[in-house]
């Protein structure tokens, strides 16, 4: 399989797994325990259907959205993930490249492997700098300074990551940053030849927004030990609201999966929430973000900017959460199997195809702006949302 004969999300994955390790293509595609929510993400969509209108005049269709005041040429975009550059060479340099072309905001994890001063020099487009509260409140704020003088417009702390969930395919692999892979790991590698030599003829991989703290050669502590010993579960509302206050600009918590909390991130000002179950990567048997997303829209919705993320691999999967009330979309594995496939030229290609489903979806629904899109385009199954 070539990149031009991959014309959806299935394709992009298979051209992943051929050209990844078993165990890297895993840790992008698994998902906690039983995998239960990893399914119920993308299966959750399809309990919806789309009720479309004809004879409406739709020539021209603007895609545009204002998200957390930043404004995006699409109503979709690249979520902040770890790890990049281990998938392929290029890693983050790719993806804000691509969401460059495409007038979109993308994501710099704390676990990026490419710094976010260099992104934000090099992209105008919106940037969004993902991060974890940690036990050393110093640190917490020296992360938001850092981000500050770089110039993102955006702050996202992930609030449902304070321990790792059980990623059990990682763990039968031996998986680890470090690299620490058991004899069943070592021997997926030696299957993929190509990718070792392409790993050791680039730079050194490494972490540089946490390299005094995660060292990706004998340092101090694998991301296993970042997230058991470095992060805090003891972070609470009163944590945020003074980082919220301290960041002074649009501030985003993601992984909000109940109205209540959705209604206190409005409360301590924060301008958006992402509904958010990691991907079905934490607590396996949690809810879908689609299930929850018209609940806490109409609980909070007109006081911050909802979002989703999880599962969403069509163009009329970001219909329907638009017209539920979300006001953009993040792409997740969407974007990551391209990137594994094929660099920067992956990504381009997935967004475009991503684009051209919207523009076809919302001719084909007859409406012209996203803003057009409401509760009334959708019917609900018998056993779906109410």
């Amino acid at each position: 399989m070539r990149l031009k004969d991959c014309h959806n999300f299935r394709d992009f994955r298979r051209l992943a797994q051929k050209r990844l390790p078993s165990p890297i293509f895993d840790y992008i595609d698994g998902a906690a325990d039983d995998e239960t929510t990893y399914a119920r993400n993308a299966a959750s969509f399809g309990e919806v259907d789309l009720i479309p209108n004809v004879l409406r005049g739709v020539k021209d269709v603007d895609l545009s959205v204002t998200v957390m005041g930043q404004k995006l040429d699409l109503p979709v975009y690249c979520s902040p993930t770890a790890l990049q550059r281990l998938f392929h060479h290029d890693g983050e340099r790719a993806v804000g490249a691509a969401a460059a072309k495409f007038g979109t905001m993308f994501g710099v994890s704390s676990l990026g492997t490419v710094s976010l001063e260099e992104l934000r020099k090099k992209h105008s487009n919106p940037q969004v700098y993902q991060f974890y509260f940690h036990k050393d409140r110093g640190l917490n704020r020296a992360m938001m300074q850092r981000a500050k003088e770089a110039g993102v417009e955006v702050m996202m702390l992930t609030v449902d990551s304070i321990t790792g969930g059980n990623r059990e395919r990682d763990k039968r692999t031996g998986f680890s940053i470090p690299f620490r892979l058991n004899a069943k790991g070592l021997s997926q590698f030696v299957l993929k030849p190509a990718w070792g030599i392409n790993y050791v003829r680039h730079e050194k991989f490494s972490l540089p927004q946490l390299d005094e703290h995660v060292n990706m050669g004998s340092g101090t502590a694998s991301i296993g030990q970042y997230f058991t010993e470095m992060l805090d579960p003891a972070m609470n509302w009163d944590d945020v609201a003074e980082m919220v206050d301290l960041w002074g600009g649009p501030f985003c918590l993601k992984g909000i999966m109940s109205a209540e909390d959705a209604v206190r991130a409005a409360e301590i000002g924060c301008a958006g929430v992402v509904i958010s179950n990691h991907g079905g990567r934490q607590l396996d048997g949690s809810r879908a973000p689609f299930d929850q997303l018209e609940e806490i829209v109409q609980a909070a919705g007109d006081r911050l900017d909802v979002m989703l993320d999880s599962g969403v691999t069509r163009g009329s999967h970001v219909l329907k959460a638009l017209s539920l009330g979300a006001k953009a979309v993040g792409l997740g594995r969407y974007y990551l199997f391209p990137l594994a496939a094929a660099g920067q030229q992956g990504v381009e290609r997935a967004m475009g195809l991503m684009r051209d489903e919207l523009i076809r979806d919302m001719r084909l629904m007859g409406r012209t702006r996203i803003d057009q899109l409401d509760r009334d385009n959708l019917r609900f199954r018998q056993g779906g949302l109410p």
